[in-house]
């Protein structure tokens, strides 16, 4: 119930209302009530499938009648690895379904994204976390890898190796020192930069070993798997300014939004 209510921006105490209502109309209790939480009941789940189809009905019929669909915009934010990996197929995806929708795009590393959907200063974004996170909060997982101008660098034969690192606190500089300090491999960070352009420009210039999600990696430059440790997968994850609300300016609530489903697909 806690969930649900999260979900669609309602309190529990409305969602167990509106449940009470239904199985009254049902003539039937739908969830058997237990201390650690709900589960169907027999009559629950005879119950769900149908409901399920009128759902989408509902969902089709009014999309059909309601050719504007949304009006309102987005403020959405997105690491730019992931903005050149993914985001031009998702916005395609998304304008297809929702034209009316306006979106405004800041792209910016995922410790400088948490603090502006504090301040609700964006609506939601794609952020990182380690991969180790749960699998319902993980919508993607991308691996994190060396890159180079070539796959085998004179860098290597270096006593202590020069690498380029995001910031300090970003997932993939800790994972990478980490994963060197666990090595027992001499390094010094020689340069540093918050966009991943800069990080590939560094790579580009064979001045220092940089790392990347793998999905981020241009074909002119290459991915060093002798010589270093291997990096972890990190996950990516839909974070929003606030609980149960998907879109803050949206103007037609008739119809679902649903970044939150079509995301995950994109993705």
């Amino acid at each position: 119930m806690r969930a649900a209510a999260l979900r669609i921006g309602r309190t529990q105490s409305a969602v167990s209302l509106q449940i009470k209502r239904l199985e009254a109309l049902v003539g039937a209790e739908l969830f058997h009530r237990t201390g650690s939480g709900v589960a169907l009941t027999v009559a629950g789940e005879r119950f769900f499938p149908g409901a399920e189809r009128v759902l989408a009905a509902h969902d089709e019929t009014l999309a059909s009648i309601r050719q504007d669909g949304l009006r309102g915009s987005i403020v959405f934010g997105c690491p730019e690895d992931y903005l050149t990996a993914f985001f031009p197929d998702l916005l395609r995806r998304y304008g297809a379904v929702h034209p009316g929708v306006e979106i405004e795009v800041i792209s910016a590393p995922t410790i400088e994204l948490r603090p502006l959907l504090q301040r609700r200063r964006i609506d939601l974004a794609l952020v990182s976390q380690p991969g180790s996170a749960g699998p319902i909060e993980v919508i993607r997982h991308e691996p994190l890898v060396w890159i180079a101008s070539t796959d085998a660098p004179t860098l290597l034969e270096e006593p202590t190796l020069p690498i380029a690192l995001s910031a300090p606190g970003s997932i993939d500089h800790i994972e990478a020192r980490c994963a060197l300090d666990a090595s027992s491999r001499p390094y010094r960070v020689s340069h540093a930069s918050n966009g991943l352009a800069g990080l590939l420009a560094i790579a580009r210039s064979g001045l220092a070993i940089s790392v990347a999600t793998r999905a981020a990696v241009p074909g002119e430059l290459s991915i060093v798997t002798r010589g270093l440790p291997p990096l972890p997968e990190i996950g990516i994850s839909l974070a929003y300014a606030s609980v149960g609300l998907c879109c803050a300016k949206t103007v037609n609530p008739g119809l679902p939004l649903s970044p939150d489903a079509l995301i995950p697909q994109a993705l």
